[in-house]
């Protein structure tokens, strides 16, 4: 395991842009993979390769390159000056990161991708039911997840690592955006 991450570290220096698209590609799919065994939208309903290769297009096309230029400039544009720095810097970037980032960018790209690669026509009157639907709920239900662990994240680790970070724990939560933009209930 520590040769895999010798490794991964090196990719990650020397190619961060295209290290980040793989795993994120990569572990968008495990999400994907895990609402559809886990949380079947019927009995007996197969699995859908196709869909799970839309989520590994998004996170590893859409997503990545996105996620990596955020946490990038997260890093050096939100930066409190001041006492407690290293504190204050994180609580602000906490704050960017859920109160701008996962409301209007973060969930309206996922909902408004998926439906455009699962070529959902007439996009546009999908993608606002989509949002009308789920919208709300999954950015209360980001509240519940993200925000602790961003600060952690934020805190703690080097700016070239977030992105993994966030991508590991997003296997549980993209397995909750599959299962929800899969739901037709």
């Amino acid at each position: 395991m520590r040769a895999f991450f010798t490794r991964y570290n090196q990719l990650l220096v020397r190619r961060p842009l295209v290290t980040n698209m793989i795993s994120t590609g990569f572990l968008l799919g495990a999400g994907d993979c895990s609402a559809q065994i886990l949380f079947p939208a019927s009995p007996g309903q197969p699995y859908d390769f196709v869909r799970t290769l839309r989520a590994v297009v998004y996170g590893g096309l859409i997503f990545a390159p996105l996620g990596d230029k955020w946490y990038k400039v997260l890093n050096t544009k939100i930066i409190w000056r001041g006492k407690n720095e290293r504190t204050m810097s994180t609580i602000l970037r906490v704050a960017v990161d859920q109160l701008v980032f996962a409301p209007f960018i973060g969930i309206p790209l996922y909902y408004a991708s998926m439906t455009v690669l699962e070529n959902r026509k007439p996009y546009l009157e999908h993608i606002v039911d989509k949002f009308e639907s789920s919208w709300w709920v999954t950015l209360k239900s980001n509240w519940l997840v993200w925000p602790i662990f961003q600060w952690f994240n934020f805190y703690l680790l080097p700016v070239h690592y977030r992105l993994l970070a966030v991508n590991l724990i997003s296997i549980g939560w993209n397995t909750y955006l599959s299962y929800v933009m899969h739901n037709k209930g």
